[in-house]
């Protein structure tokens, strides 16, 4: 499914900057190293041309550009049924993704957030099946009414009988990222017919300051040797667990996901990658990590340059507040995010309605984010000047003082134009705002006659015997 195409040029590094950054990152990895757990991945490593001593790994240049030149530069994602949903290539599209559980659930009707439970997983899933411009989910494991032990692979299990899309997917230990993906194998009807057609791609991440502990090695050996696409970001919070300047932060990300670009490659060459990196700010008035911060959001735009540059697919972050609510700050920071990531060069973006720094998730601003994403869209697609946009006949024609409301030019064109579902246009404004009213009736309308196409009743029968083991 396409959504959302850039034809604007924009950019927050330039070409010095982004090979400066570049340069320096192949520094660290060469000269200074990265703390590396995990016995196989230390091994593959070694056997890869890495300098290895201990849990200390050193990786030089030609082998970085090795594996650079291995990794795969386009990558298709599928929906569940098999059809391509996210082709990531040179044309520069972008995709968007929401949650389908959280920690909290901000109720749509009363604006109030609660503990997520596992029913939530399907309002979220029907509702972004619904929406065109959501075209993944996230399933992270955190209902307040399931087992903490099993939380993955039941969150796992809810999501794909009810989500019809991609699923980004993540694990609270190592050992159930491999029944995920078995589970998943049972949906695409065999792990060889998983790895062509990826419906499911996987998240982990490194330990800033330049740490690849064991759990996030793993995981990268079981996506690799899997082949399933794994996304590789670490989350450092600049003044924190990277420097405090944008640059210094976006260095030190750069170096750690190509240590994981290599660890990859070396478990299985060919193996698939999705950069991702967020370096946010961590706030000296209140010690979070902030979801709204501009310069987090300056830095996402200038890493989606540096993946470009590497021509890797780029995991993006917007949507998101730090606002516990839908109100003026949360709408304010959603908008001012979304406008970066459609002028920067993210291809696939994740936290769509997340609120609250990443604790909770919240349908109404996921409907708001939707409507968003279109008025961006619109904006996006540039100016085309040719003879039909031009339109100099038909100026002259008109002439001095007529009016274009008659001509067949308006008539043929003027659909090009982006019409609001939400956003208020009346000649006639009423005193009190509809959008919230419109948005509850949206949700009530969607979770009433929205239908996500049922898994095969074979493939049911099997998915539901393994949940049997978790609940």
């Amino acid at each position: 499914m396409e959504t959302t195409k850039r034809n604007i040029d924009f950019g927050v590094l330039n070409k010095e900057k982004i090979e400066t950054i570049h340069e320096k990152s192949l520094e660290l990895l060469a000269d200074f190293g990265m703390r590396v757990a995990g016995d196989r991945t230390l091994e593959a490593l070694k056997a890869y041309g890495c300098e290895v001593d201990g849990n200390m790994v050193k990786f030089p240049k030609a082998v970085v550009e090795k594996a650079l030149n291995t990794i795969p530069k386009e990558l298709t994602l599928y929906n569940r049924d098999g059809s391509p949903s996210m082709v990531i290539n040179s044309k520069n599209n972008v995709y968007f993704g929401t949650h389908s559980d959280q920690l909290e659930y901000l109720d749509y009707k009363t604006n109030k957030a609660r503990t997520f439970m596992k029913a939530d997983t399907k309002t979220m899933c029907t509702l972004a099946s619904a929406l065109e411009n959501i075209s993944f989910v996230l399933s992270v494991g955190m209902s307040g009414d399931v087992d903490p032990a099993v939380q993955s692979q039941v969150t796992f299990i809810e999501t794909v009988k009810n989500f019809d899309k991609t699923i980004n997917f993540s694990t609270n230990d190592i050992e159930s990222l491999q029944e995920i993906i078995d589970i998943a194998a049972v949906v695409a009807g065999g792990h060889k017919e998983l790895a062509e057609k990826p419906f499911i791609f996987n998240y982990c991440e490194p330990i800033p300051p330049m740490t690849h502990p064991v759990e996030s090695t793993e995981k990268l050996f079981i996506s690799a040797s899997n082949k399933i696409p794994v996304v590789y970001m670490p989350y450092c919070m600049m003044g924190g667990t990277a420097p405090i300047t944008i640059a210094g932060a976006l260095t030190q990300n750069n170096a750690e996901i190509l240590a994981g670009v290599v660890i990859t490659q070396a478990v299985n060459e060919g193996a698939p990658l999705i950069y991702g990196s967020m370096p946010t700010v961590f706030d000296m008035k209140t010690t979070v990590g902030s979801y709204g911060a501009p310069e987090f959001h300056l830095s996402v735009a200038a890493a989606s340059e540096l993946a470009d540059y590497y021509q890797l697919p780029f995991f993006g972050t917007a949507g998101c507040s730090d606002a516990k609510t839908v109100d003026p700050q949360s709408v304010s920071e959603i908008q001012m995010e979304l406008f970066s990531t459609i002028l920067s060069k993210a291809n696939i973006v994740h936290d769509i309605g997340v609120l609250d720094h990443c604790n909770s998730v919240a349908p109404a601003m996921v409907v708001l984010a939707n409507e968003m994403i279109n008025q961006l869209s619109a904006y996006s697609k540039g100016v085309e000047v040719n003879d039909e946009t031009l339109a100099m006949d038909v100026i002259k024609q008109v002439g001095h003082g007529g009016h274009y409301l008659n001509e067949m030019h308006t008539l043929s064109n003027f659909r090009s134009v982006w019409y609001p579902e939400f956003y208020d246009r009346k000649m006639v404004n009423p005193d009190e705002s509809e959008i919230m009213s419109q948005v509850t009736e949206k949700i009530d309308n969607i979770l009433a006659t929205h239908e996500v196409p049922a898994l095969e009743p074979d493939v049911l029968k099997q998915i539901e015997e393994i949940e049997k083991k978790y609940i």
